[in-house]
């Protein structure tokens, strides 16, 4: 790998700006390909990095490239694919065109399904899978915050690409068994659209014992659907992903004093999914709950509480009014 040539981000939203500036600050050459909204607001308030411990970073706009044309890929020595699913065959073409043929693609992306596209468009280079366990909230005027705990994961390669990127203040790891680390990132990810559905933030969703037990009998569907499919999803804290069911239908006072040891979450955090409601934009339903009921009717396998969650994100989506505060009641319905 050519480690003296940019970084280039592809799709600098909330992870991918945040991503970037963490690189930036460590005196890594970087630029991100933006969309004009968040080139302007770069471009006047810089970039403001905050995280759930205090930590502040600041970068001024000329500390890294920004542009909304994807010539920007003409010298990557990486590109870091953040988009959404959805565009991921776009952006995987003008990574094609632009990028050179030794650039190492890695994607940083929700659900399973986003490498095999860019293989698909882009053979013959360096493909890796990588896991972000962390949100990212885009809180304006240049101002990107990390909401929760964890490493970032890339899939092991002979180049050491994971060791390449990894900086002090943004750990990212090389692991063998990505796939696995992918799947039990979707799986916590089920939790994304009950976030969105509540309007609550993470934090005080996870306090409340029914939001709990709703969304460890979605993840029950999803372990046995997995099972299935003869696929072992690794989890990304220390606790064993076929316990997590169990612990999160335990007693508050039980349950919140293990999460208190193994992952810390901002009061204000909240999901993508509900960022996108917000904002009237398409959710990614169909690459996480919907990759768990493609692989469910695969093996005969029934998820009726996930079919009725993927029902009322898509009603949502098309009422485009917002997150609309449902209660765990109102999510199970006739389920």
């Amino acid at each position: 790998m050519v480690t003296d040539r940019p970084i280039v981000v592809a799709g600098a939203g909330a992870i991918g700006c945040f991503v970037g500036g963490m690189l930036a600050a460590a005196d890594r050459r970087v630029a991100l390909l933006v969309r004009p909204r968040v080139k302007t607001e770069i471009e006047r308030f810089g970039l403001r990095l905050t995280d759930f411990g205090g930590s502040e970073t600041k970068l001024g706009a000329g500390q890294l490239a920004l542009s909304e044309d994807p010539a920007i890929f003409h010298s990557a020595g990486i590109v870091l694919v953040t988009v959404k699913s959805a565009d991921t065959a776009d952006v995987a073409d003008q990574i094609a065109q632009h990028a050179p043929q030794d650039a190492v693609i890695v994607s940083l992306q929700n659900g399973v399904g986003n490498v095999a596209i860019l293989n698909e468009r882009l053979g013959g280079r360096r493909v890796l899978a990588g896991m972000v366990p962390f949100n990212v909230v885009a809180m304006g005027e240049g101002r990107f915050h990390r909401s929760t705990s964890g490493d970032i994961i890339v899939g092991e390669d002979a180049g050491h690409t994971a060791a390449a990127l990894s900086v002090p203040d943004l750990a990212i790891r090389a692991r063998r068994d990505i796939a696995g680390v992918q799947w039990g990132k979707l799986i916590i990810n089920l939790n994304n659209a009950l976030s969105a559905l509540s309007d609550m933030p993470l934090a005080a969703q996870l306090a409340n014992r029914d939001w709990r037990r709703l969304f460890a009998d979605q993840m029950a569907e999803g372990l046995a659907v997995l099972k299935a499919a003869r696929i072992s999803p690794v989890s990304s804290t220390p606790i064993p992903m076929n316990w997590t069911p169990t612990l999160l239908r335990l007693p508050d006072t039980i349950f919140n004093a293990i999460l208190g040891s193994t992952m810390k979450i901002d009061p204000e955090a909240r999901s993508s999914m509900w960022q996108d409601l917000k904002h009237g934009r398409r959710t990614e339903i169909d690459y996480l709950q919907g990759a768990v009921i493609a692989l469910a009717e695969q093996n005969h396998v029934d998820v009726p509480l996930m079919r009725r969650i993927v029902a009322l994100i898509r009603e949502v989506e098309i009422a485009r009014k917002g997150p609309p505060g449902f209660s765990p009641q109102q999510i199970r319905g006739a389920v």
